[in-house]
């Protein structure tokens, strides 16, 4: 193994507080997968700068402090402010967070921090996820290494993904959390104050989309923010394409079915194309089924595990698989009052006018951009 080049004064000793803003500096540096010599060509200083405040030997001039620091996405305060007494922080769980160990996302939610526990689809993509701390006791947290500042959106658009990346180039840098659940569910934790947006493809009972969802769930106010538009229906294997022309033919044929879980609103599609036919949920193979979204329902029909069910169009173009129209619906993000002017949420509205995500989203089948980023509406408080 090849050691590092020597600080520019071997014989320094550390100072008073440096090791503690080394630390602080490393652990910043190695989360972020970056060598001594890459955040040193990335701030434009020296590579033995970047080795004697790491070894505590030396503070950082005023200069290098804010070069280091956006170089590493993060403010001077964060990376080289005062220490937080305690090793641990209290949050918010979204969910139970499991026991001691377990690995969490972590991200400032208003005036608190909110942890994601990263199990399942939550914890891992390609690969396992970075995490941002690791879980102490029920309601506290360990860093791992200086907190970012963090979107955390919950939602059930796979396409939610891809605002990780423009949110990655911004000075400073954010870090992205995707929670994915039905928009009902989206809705009340943005009402709790546990994420900063809420996806939602909601229709009221006016007709409308999410607007008046939106107003019902969140009394303090909201905006209501356009993401994209897609097709929701019958979705199926493809030799099932010439067979099958609805859900009637479905239940006739003995085809099994796997449905969303509840408060999503494809199991309502579903519902109300039962309840149109006269068709009980006994009738039908699987209803008692529960897929996590869109693309986990279409992984589960492209595996043989399942003949149809009710997604999104995009999902269903992406595993080739045969695809029926039944509604229009609209995903717009919703955010709460309360935190319109917080800086996650300036960062998101950055990132929605982003050429790369646009053309990304373009890209998908199925997908129409129409409205992405453009306000939808503004929902006062209730009287």
């Amino acid at each position: 193994m090849t050691s590092e080049p020597p600080d520019e004064d071997p014989g320094a000793q550390p100072q008073a507080g440096g090791a503690l803003t080394g630390s602080r500096l490393r652990l910043a540096r190695r989360a972020r997968g970056f060598s001594q010599q890459q955040l040193a060509g990335m701030a434009r200083v020296s590579r033995q700068a970047v080795s004697a405040v790491e070894a505590g030997i030396s503070d950082p001039s005023l200069r290098v402090a804010i070069a280091l620091s956006r170089a590493l996405g993060l403010t001077v305060e964060e990376l080289f402010g005062p220490a937080i007494p305690e090793p641990v922080v209290r949050v918010r769980p979204l969910a139970p967070l499991g026991p001691a160990g377990t690995r969490v996302s972590l991200a400032s939610v208003g005036d608190s921090y909110v942890a994601l526990p990263m199990s399942g689809a939550s914890g891992t993509r390609a690969g396992f996820a970075p995490a941002g701390g690791r879980v102490s006791r029920r309601d506290e947290v360990s860093p791992l290494g200086p907190p970012r500042p963090t979107l955390v959106v919950a939602g059930c658009d796979p396409a939610l993904a891809l605002l990780e990346y423009p949110l990655s180039l911004l000075d400073p840098a954010f870090s992205f959390v995707w929670w994915s659940c039905p928009s009902r569910d989206a809705l009340a934790l943005a009402a709790q104050g546990l994420v900063h947006v809420a996806g939602a493809h909601l229709r009221g009972q006016s007709g409308d989309y999410n607007t008046g969802p939106a107003r019902r769930v969140l009394s303090d106010g909201a905006e209501v923010i356009g993401f994209c538009s897609w097709r929701e229906g019958l979705v199926l294997r493809p030799e099932l394409a010439g067979r099958i022309s609805g859900l009637t033919d479905v239940v006739k044929a003995g085809l099994r079915l796997v449905n969303r879980e509840s408060g999503a609103e494809a199991r309502r599609v579903l519902d109300r194309e039962l309840a149109r036919y006269g068709i009980g949920h006994d009738q039908v193979p699987g209803y008692a089924t529960a897929a996590t979204g869109h693309l986990e329902l279409a992984a589960a029909i492209a595996a043989g595990l399942a003949d149809a069910g009710i997604g999104s169009e995009p999902a269903a173009l992406a595993y080739n698989l045969a695809f029926i129209p039944l509604a229009e619906e609209r995903f717009d993000l919703v955010i709460p009052a309360a935190l319109v002017g917080s800086r996650e949420i300036q960062g998101l509205l950055k990132a929605l006018s982003s050429p790369w995500l646009l053309d990304q989203l373009a890209s998908l089948p199925g997908y129409v951009l129409s409205q992405c980023g453009e306000r939808i509406a503004v929902l006062s408080p209730a009287s």
